[in-house]
């Protein structure tokens, strides 16, 4: 493997910033690469609300022009008239940000690379290991077959599950496509590095579109287990979670018979699960439920309309 620093490299004065702003205690990394499965846009708008509330600064790029498919993920270029005037160019950026408090954190976020990953993977490491970073959580949103009606479930993973208490997996095993922010937290593990990772669980016939409730439940999980104070964000997504709530339940009224029973009927396994947790039980009645697909049918309109006003 080649030598993982010519993947990245400080920029004038980070690292002695990091240093500065957190002493000896260590910081908080969080990290979220899109470009994976990221069900409602948990993570990106975590990542979105993080940079917009609060004060940050770049410490550290990533090669991105090197690690970056540009024919699989085309930047966008922007055409006025008779001459290109814009170019968003892929980055992969660390940021040294501020909590509400004053208290400082890490944050990596950009574009998932689309080779060498574990040569990323290895210089992830070498950051985390130079600057003592002490834990660090990735967030994301899976695909699940529950209601919006109910409270965002939450998966923890990783080797410090112990900071989410009340949560638990609701499967034992499950081989899915691999990701660079997993393989980060395999590796960490590996290197007997603390780290959590936090998926929420996000009805599948909204995974398309941008679900804030699952943002502001992966938000609330990680304040509670860093000690971080963000309520700046929260405030933001709490709102917009009010907003589209209010939207998809629009949408279910004004449906016909056959959408409501859908989501009855998610609500009723739900609850049946729910309840066999309870009793430490994963045994409850089969419930037959429409396709995922005829659920997603129903909720096309209200995802065409998001996306025509730019949500």
């Amino acid at each position: 493997m080649l030598d993982p620093q010519g993947l990245y490299e400080f920029v004038p004065g980070g690292a002695e910033a990091v240093d500065e702003a957190v002493g000896e205690a260590g910081p908080v990394m969080m990290y979220h690469l899109e470009g994976y499965i990221d069900a409602g846009e948990t993570g990106s708008q975590v990542v979105e609300q993080l940079l917009e509330r609060l004060e940050y600064q770049v410490v550290a790029r990533f090669d991105a022009d090197r690690l970056v498919d540009y024919r699989a993920r085309r930047p966008m270029m922007t055409f006025e008239r008779d001459h290109w005037s814009t170019y968003e160019a892929p980055e992969i950026v660390l940021y040294l940000v501020h909590d509400t408090t004053g208290a400082p954190f890490l944050l990596l976020a950009g574009h998932e690379p689309d080779v060498e990953w574990e040569r990323f993977t290895a210089a992830v490491i070498e950051i985390v290991e130079r600057l003592g970073v002490r834990l660090a959580i990735n967030f994301h949103g899976i695909p699940m077959g529950v209601p919006h009606t109910r409270p965002v479930g939450l998966t923890p993973h990783g080797n410090r599950i112990d900071l989410m208490p009340g949560h638990r997996s609701w499967f034992d095993e499950a081989q899915v496509p691999g990701s660079a922010e997993s393989l980060i937290e395999l590796r960490l593990s590996d290197t007997g590095r603390d780290v959590l990772g936090v998926a929420a669980h996000v009805p599948h016939y909204l995974s398309r579109s941008s679900y804030p409730e699952a943002a502001l439940a992966v938000l609330e999980a990680v304040t509670a287990a860093t000690g971080l104070v963000l309520p700046e964000v929260a405030h933001a997504l709490r709102t917009e979670a009010h907003t589209v709530r209010l939207e998809i339940d629009r949408q279910v009224e004004e449906g016909d018979a056959e959408l409501v029973s859908v989501v009855r009927g998610l609500e009723n396994q739900y609850d049946a699960l729910a309840g066999a947790l309870s009793r430490d039980s994963l045994i409850a009645e089969p419930i037959d439920l429409p396709s995922a697909d005829d659920l997603a049918a129903e909720f096309e309109r209200f995802l065409a309309d998001r996306e025509e006003d730019g949500a």
